[in-house]
């Protein structure tokens, strides 16, 4: 599909599709489901990660507008979303409309090139790229290498950013002065609530992605449970 203006994706919701290894809902049927689920109540996307979903979702929702991403570890490397160019291949090659990629300064398996990734990704795929980031600094860098959206999911998950806690309040601002005003900034990591994701538009963002406080059943169940159990006991 062609990718959304400005103007379609300004104020808008994507919903982050995913579920944890061993999860049940780690099925591609349930989470084309829930992709569904979220497109219908007024989501302008969805992300998913890993190609086998991402087909998933195409063909249950021919029309949607995907994000896709594929979290792979490698020996000797932190970065793990969409980490080189064997993945950009498949996540493109699944259905997504844009990559979304870590674009931090974090070295890459292989000793891959950040800019030579992005490069082959316009010049041999014609794939828009999202650039997944941690500071001021990996955004404005990932914008003028040539990514066209650049998201804040990176936020608190480096080691350069391990004391810090998402939502990036402090980085939407900045980034939105710095970036393009053609580069479309989302805001992602850590919005919990409805007035979490207004508060991210007014500071600066042109869209919001939310997944655990939408789709992340494991992890909320786990937190009220944790939250609900007396100290020292169990169930």
């Amino acid at each position: 599909m062609t990718l959304p203006t400005a103007e379609t994706l300004a104020g808008g919701l994507i919903v982050s599709v995913q579920a944890p290894e061993g999860s049940p809902m780690r099925d591609p049927a349930v989470i084309a489901a829930m992709a569904e689920a979220s497109l219908a109540r007024g989501a302008i996307g969805v992300r998913l990660e890993s190609p086998e979903h991402i087909g998933a979702v195409r063909r249950r929702c021919p029309e949607a507008l995907i994000v896709g991403l594929w979290k792979r570890v490698h020996p000797g490397s932190p970065v793990y979303i969409t980490p080189g160019w064997a993945e950009i291949r498949a996540v493109w090659a699944a259905g997504a409309d844009v990559i979304a990629l870590d674009a931090t300064d974090r070295h890459r398996p292989g000793g891959q090139d950040l800019a030579e990734l992005i490069a082959r990704s316009r010049d041999e795929l014609g794939a828009p790229l999202m650039a997944d980031v941690d500071s001021l600094e990996a955004g404005v860098r990932a914008a003028g290498l040539g990514c066209v959206w650049v998201g804040t999911t990176l936020y608190g998950y480096t080691e350069a950013t391990a004391g810090l806690r998402p939502p990036a309040w402090d980085l939407l601002g900045p980034l939105r002065r710095e970036l393009p005003p053609a580069v479309t900034l989302i805001c992602e990591g850590g919005i919990a609530s409805p007035q979490d994701a207004a508060r991210a538009l007014a500071a600066g963002a042109d869209a919001v992605v939310v997944g655990t406080a939408i789709t992340g059943v494991d992890l909320q169940v786990s937190a009220y449970v944790g939250a609900m159990t007396p100290s020292g006991t169990s169930r």
